[in-house]
């Protein structure tokens, strides 16, 4: 089984899990393979975790890899940096979390012998998370204008608020006066959205959420909508740039920019184990069905 270790950071302190996850991945007779930003960082810190790993740093030597998963270490946004390399390959992800609260990275650090055992018996099934396709700004992010989690829309230059006129399907639904305006996934419902109002939508229920960011208008309310819908856009405001973002990653636009959303044409796969289910994430991460009054 060949095997990609990715990551974007190191915390000190986590190089105990990292000798864990390759020692039981070598012990498993996997080929193992690493990111070059990650071998970069760790080099620095001078640790050496793997002296018979190769290095990839392209979705072409990706696919040239024939890698079988992916295994990210870190939080949900390695997992969301690791999807811009993977594109449209659709290698199935694995997350062990050795970030904070980790809604798609699921695999606490002190559980890893016992997720490889699951992932080495075949018992897990790979779910296919809807992703978004960002349209007219091939100019911003090129070949990874899509996200997992959320596109967004905010002020950037000023104080002001803006306003961005929303359409679906080219038919017009509102103008929201706000600080900005999200549009996110079923995965990307825990994250930016749920921080701003939005709800907790489960993965597979083949939706998108617009919700405002700050609105000056107490009749904006977060709306669910069908992914089978294309969302347009056009941004006004008293500044001259605004900001896009996809998941973590960023760019400055301007009015003039027309932009859409729609369902991306391919989607992320992750890894589920046996055992773990959506209902479990949120009780664990939200501590929901605990009463924590006393």
């Amino acid at each position: 089984m060949n095997i990609l270790l990715f990551g974007k950071g190191f915390k000190e302190g986590n190089e105990v899990y990292l000798h864990t996850l390759v020692s039981s991945l070598e012990k498993r007779a996997a080929k193992v393979y690493v990111n070059k930003l990650y071998q970069d960082i760790l080099a620095e810190q001078n640790i050496n975790f793997c002296s018979e790993c190769s290095v990839i740093d392209t979705t072409a030597e990706l696919k040239e890899a024939n890698v079988d998963f992916v295994i990210t270490l870190g939080g949900d946004g390695t997992i969301l940096t690791a999807i811009t390399l993977i594109q449209d390959l659709q290698i199935p992800i694995l997350g062990i979390n050795l970030g904070r609260l980790g809604f798609l990275a699921i695999i606490e650090k002190n559980k890893i012998e016992r997720a490889l055992d699951k992932l080495f018996a075949g018992r897990y099934s790979i779910g296919e998370r809807v992703m978004l396709r960002l349209n007219g700004a091939d100019e911003l992010f090129g070949e990874k204008s899509f996200a997992l989690n959320d596109f967004t829309l905010h002020k950037r230059d000023t104080s002001a608020m803006i306003k961005v006129h929303t359409f679906i399907d080219g038919s017009f639904l509102n103008s929201y006066w706000a600080d900005g305006l999200i549009v996110s996934t079923p995965t990307g419902s825990t994250g930016y959205s749920l921080s701003c109002g939005g709800p907790i939508v489960f993965p597979y229920s083949g939706n998108f959420i617009i919700t405002p960011v700050a609105p000056h208008d107490m009749n904006a309310r977060p709306v669910v909508l069908s992914d089978k819908t294309e969302l347009s856009f056009v941004i006004e405001g008293r500044g001259e740039n605004f900001l896009c973002t996809l998941d973590s990653r960023f760019e400055i636009i301007t009015s003039d920019h027309k932009l859409s959303v729609r369902k991306c044409e391919f989607p992320a796969r992750l890894v589920q184990l046996e055992g773990v289910s959506f209902q479990e994430t949120i009780h664990n991460k939200l501590l929901w069905g605990k009463d924590s009054r006393n």
